[in-house]
């Protein structure tokens, strides 16, 4: 490991303020100042899950997942859900996001009415089928019928799902592709929907997903409750979300403050992108890891370092887009168990993903997008637990880690000599 420092430790100090993602982390300040303080006089937090007007049987459900007491999203984002308002809601990766809308959503739901109520939507089949299990176990006192739209599912076998006999679903979970097929083919009772929410929604309104969001949201009830959750928000993403909601209740948090507490960031100068195989069997070598992740960024960096560590007797597991929906939940379903210690993915996985056992991420390529980063880091350190993120850098990933540091205002150390004290 190089003992060079290539990187300016005062890098905050003299930081280029005109550069486009000061703008966008400027922008996002601005949203959390001019309307957070407002909005949340409307709604007191919770210190105690049982403060919730909703049926006992999901505090029940809540209890026996685990919760003890609310996070701070949870405090915060919970009772505005319920009340039925439009919600743009931003929570660091690890800290009960998903809880947050799953106990809203349940709240919300009349048991008795036999038809779709909710629809929640994800970026991949793995989130919506996590976002299915924590539905399943928090309501698993509630007598409510789910579904999963998502692919790996046949089309015959999702219709059949949707229009079961005498009950529909109350709460259909799904991937937009999937859940916009299963409306145009008048699976899917779109009608009855009285809220959706959309998943890692600054995903969701890029590029590779909004034509089919807004093509989703054409159909459902104009008066339908809108709630996005996500990490990061640019500013392209509030532009965006002016078109289809109604005078929003804005929980944000600032770019600063979104580097998870609790993960130790480092880097290693590796100088060469040829050299960083040779240091990441050095570095497992040294430590002794539980479970961990590696990202690329590219599907064939991703196959090519597969290839590499299981010639070198690593148990190692891949994803990403290419592989079919069996192999990606074979896939998890091994890392999930333990049974393979290594998982690695391009950014497929980079959200959402939830993997307890996880110590330590490790960025075998340095993300493009500072928004990535985030994500990616926040695979470790979840719900509070101790974390390490690790950046393999080049001479060309320089400019990167800079602007990464600079936007979460936050410094990326040299890895120490001794690396066993990273994980205590």
């Amino acid at each position: 490991m190089s003992s060079k420092n290539p990187i300016n430790k005062d890098i905050n100090k003299d930081i280029n303020k005109d550069i486009n993602k000061d703008i966008n982390k400027d922008i996002n300040k601005e949203h959390m100042e001019s309307k957070d303080s407002e909005d949340n006089e409307e709604f007191d937090e919770i210190e105690t899950f049982e403060e919730l007007d909703v049926d006992k049987n999901i505090i029940r459900g809540v209890f026996s997942y685990g919760f003890e007491k609310p996070s701070p999203i949870q405090k915060k984002a919970i009772r505005p859900v319920l009340s039925g308002r439009d919600v743009i809601a931003q929570a660091q990766s690890g800290t009960g996001k998903t809880a947050t809308f799953t106990l809203g959503v349940l709240g919300r739901i009349n048991v008795a009415e036999n038809k779709t109520q909710a629809l929640i939507l994800a970026h991949t089949r793995e989130l919506a089928l996590q976002i299915h299990n924590v539905f399943s176990q928090i309501g698993n006192y509630m007598d409510i019928i789910y579904n999963l739209s998502i692919k790996g599912i046949s089309t015959s076998e999702n219709i059949n799902a949707l229009c079961k006999k005498p009950r529909r679903p109350h709460i259909v979970i799904g991937t937009p592709g999937r859940v916009l097929d299963m409306i145009n083919k008048k699976a899917l009772q779109v009608e009855t929907i009285k809220m959706i929410v959309i998943d890692e929604a600054d995903e969701m309104l890029s590029e590779g997903f909004v034509d089919q969001i807004y093509n989703i949201l054409r159909t459902t009830p104009s008066d339908s409750q809108i709630c996005l959750f996500s990490a990061t928000m640019p500013s392209s993403f509030f532009d965006m979300s002016t078109k289809f909601m109604r005078d929003p209740i804005k929980i944000l948090v600032k770019s600063d403050q979104l580097t998870l507490e609790g993960i130790k960031q480092y880097y290693i100068d590796v100088q060469k992108h040829s050299y960083k195989f040779d240091t990441l069997c050095d570095l497992y070598s040294l430590l002794t890891i539980n479970q961990s992740m590696i990202y690329c960024n590219s599907k064939k960096t991703v196959d090519d370092l597969t290839y590499k560590m299981k010639e070198a007797n690593f148990s190692v597991s891949y994803i990403h887009g290419a592989i079919t929906p069996q192999e990606r939940e074979d896939t998890m379903a091994a890392f999930r168990s333990g049974a393979t210690r290594v998982l690695i993915s391009t950014d497929l996985l980079a959200r959402g993903i939830d993997v307890q056992q996880v110590s330590i991420v490790i960025n075998y390529d340095v993300p493009s997008n500072v928004e990535s980063y985030l994500h990616r880091i926040g695979r470790s350190g979840r719900f509070g637990r101790k974390g390490v993120g690790i950046n393999f850098i080049t001479n060309y990933d320089i400019e990167k880690i800079k602007n990464i540091e600079q936007f979460y205002e936050t410094t990326i150390e040299e890895m120490p000599a001794d690396i066993s004290s990273i994980l205590q």
